[in-house]
């Protein structure tokens, strides 16, 4: 445990970061001069932010990965804070979609009853996919021990054959609800500048099937869970390899750490080729993450034949001059 709530620095600190790169990028075409040295504020406000949020990842929710994450997040907010306002325009785009990213996922993490009305509806929906599946789940309250959810009906509970055994709990949590990743395609097709109707078609695309895919995840995972799907012979093992003891989470480790997680990997990576193909114009914060880990630039949409439809700019630009 540490010894301060990180979370209640972090949650306002979040909020004034989004302004920062909010009004920053606002800013960006009458006062791009200001505008550069706002949103490099923000840059480096945000590296604060995961050097905060380290700790807490390792110790409160013992994650190293994510904890490695946010300390490699540091140095890179700081790195692109000063190519910003050292004159590195392009990074704009990733500053507004970051921008965009906070706006649609920060309510639903720092206010309760957004986070409540959204945790609810995911259980509620996968409720009813299991029912639909000929399953009878029992949802009921999250326990008070996690203290973020507490009395959110959104607990699916599973009875197992062991008469000593107190049940299987699966609880749906913010994790649960792929608002982060929804959040993301959002943030940076928002974020570039291309004609209305093909951001239009990619987020139509986007945020729907993450929505389907992953009602379809949080039902396999509860029901691979809590009708024990995967118990096996290589239970010990998979339970030494990711540190747990509890031989009823072997198919839960199973159906989420391995099954779901490398689904979800190819399927966001499906998507994210489709909306790519829609918004060429995405791939300048492809070239700008790669400029700043190499110190290359490159036109990724040039190399991969992606260049934007030439018609639809035009059309745009004579819409933009009516």
């Amino acid at each position: 445990m540490l010894p301060v709530d990180v979370l209640a620095v972090t949650d306002p600190l979040a909020w004034v970061i989004v302004a920062l790169f909010g009004g920053g990028v606002l800013a960006e075409r009458r006062y791009p001069e200001p505008a550069r040295y706002v949103v490099g504020a923000a840059w480096t406000l945000f590296a604060g932010f995961w050097l905060l949020l380290a700790p807490h990842f390792f110790f409160v929710s013992n994650s190293i990965v994510e904890a490695l994450l946010a300390l490699v997040g540091v140095p890179a907010c700081l790195y692109a804070g000063y190519l910003l306002a050292d004159g590195r325009d392009s990074l704009f785009v990733l500053s507004r979609a970051v921008a965009v990213m906070g706006l649609v996922y920060l309510p639903a993490e720092t206010l309760p009853f957004v986070r409540q009305l959204l945790v609810e509806h995911v259980a509620n929906q996968t409720a009813l996919l299991m029912d639909l599946l000929g399953y009878d789940p029992t949802l009921q309250p999250i326990a008070d021990r996690r203290e973020a959810y507490a009395g959110f009906e959104a607990a699916f509970f599973f009875e197992t054959p062991a008469p000593d055994h107190a049940g299987i709990v699966y609880n749906i949590v913010m994790a649960c609800t792929a608002l982060g990743s929804q959040a993301i395609f959002i943030g940076c097709i928002a974020a570039v500048k291309a004609p209305l109707r093909r951001k239009l078609r990619a987020l139509a695309v986007a945020v729907p099937v993450i929505y389907v895919l992953n009602i379809i995840r949080t039902t396999f995972i509860g029901l691979a869970f809590g009708h024990q799907w995967f118990d096996g012979p290589y239970g010990p093992y998979l339970l030494a390899l990711f540190g747990e003891s509890d031989p009823y989470l072997v198919s839960h480790i199973v159906a989420e750490s391995i099954i779901s997680q490398t689904l979800s990997v190819v399927a966001l990576v499906a998507i994210a080729w489709f909306v790519i193909r829609e918004l060429p114009e995405l791939l300048v914060i492809i070239d700008d993450i790669a400029y700043m880990a190499t110190g290359e630039d490159r036109d990724t949409a040039e190399e991969l034949g992606l260049l934007p439809d030439a018609s639809d700019d035009t059309a745009s630009a004579r819409l933009s001059d009516d």
